[in-house]
């Protein structure tokens, strides 16, 4: 048997998969004590084609859950939206470096709110473009599927690109963190974890079952399990 160093993970349910009547009370399905983030998709209807929830939104589910909150921002102009969701409560707030010429400049703008800055890919974009800021932020984020919408099936070729960027992170001996998001469930996820994923945005695949807790469960053993057997 191969002699591994056991790893640690997050599951982060993705709030775009909820009811988003009554947010609060379906945060509630998920507060078992493995987790500890809540993953919230921001969109403005230009950078991807979809319209979400604002900074009170994240105000409220601040106030009324015992959660952090990563803060996803798919939104054209994010130098104006970082202050107001920095300050509604986000806890990680990711950019993408699609939307913005001056990425040094928005990450260090984060990063005056002491709060964690992330970089976000979609899919058709490579990490060289990010190749020079990964010393400046503490989390990736690579879209595995085209974002906008939930419920999409993961793009099989996101694999390759996570496993690069891991190996990057090691060569490096980087420290940011590797959060994927889109199309993953109890099926896939122990693959991508193997493959270098730490954080997982997890929408349809928890929000879809009547028994949230069992749906995290299950992810979660699937996870240990790989790592059992690879110690």
């Amino acid at each position: 048997m191969k002699n591994s160093s056991v790893r640690s993970f997050q599951i982060l349910p993705s709030v775009l998969a909820a009811d988003s009547g009554k947010l609060v009370a379906e945060a509630q399905t998920v507060d078992v004590p493995e987790i500890k983030y809540l993953h919230i998709d921001v969109m403005d209807g230009h950078f991807v084609p979809n319209l979400t929830m604002g900074p009170a939104v994240v105000k409220s589910l601040k106030k009324h859950t015992r959660f952090k909150l990563d803060v996803h921002l798919m939104v054209t102009n994010p130098a104006e939206l970082i202050p107001l969701f920095a300050e509604a409560g986000a806890d990680i707030l990711t950019i993408h470096q699609e939307a913005d010429l001056h990425i040094h400049r928005q990450l260090d703008f984060i990063k005056k709110f002491n709060i964690k800055s992330g970089i976000s890919l979609n899919p058709a974009t490579p990490l060289e473009s990010i190749a020079w800021i990964l010393s400046e932020v503490d989390l990736v984020l690579l879209m595995s599927v085209n974002p906008g919408f939930g419920g999409q099936k993961f793009i099989p070729l996101t694999l390759e690109k996570i496993k690069k960027l891991h190996e990057l992170r090691q060569k490096e001996n980087g420290r940011f963190i590797i959060e994927v998001d889109g199309g993953i469930d109890a099926k896939n996820v122990s693959t991508l974890f193997a493959a270098g994923t730490d954080y997982f945005v997890i929408g349809t695949g928890i929000f879809q079952f009547s028994d949230r807790p069992k749906a995290i469960r299950e992810i979660i053993h699937s996870i240990n399990h790989d790592q059992i057997r690879s110690i």
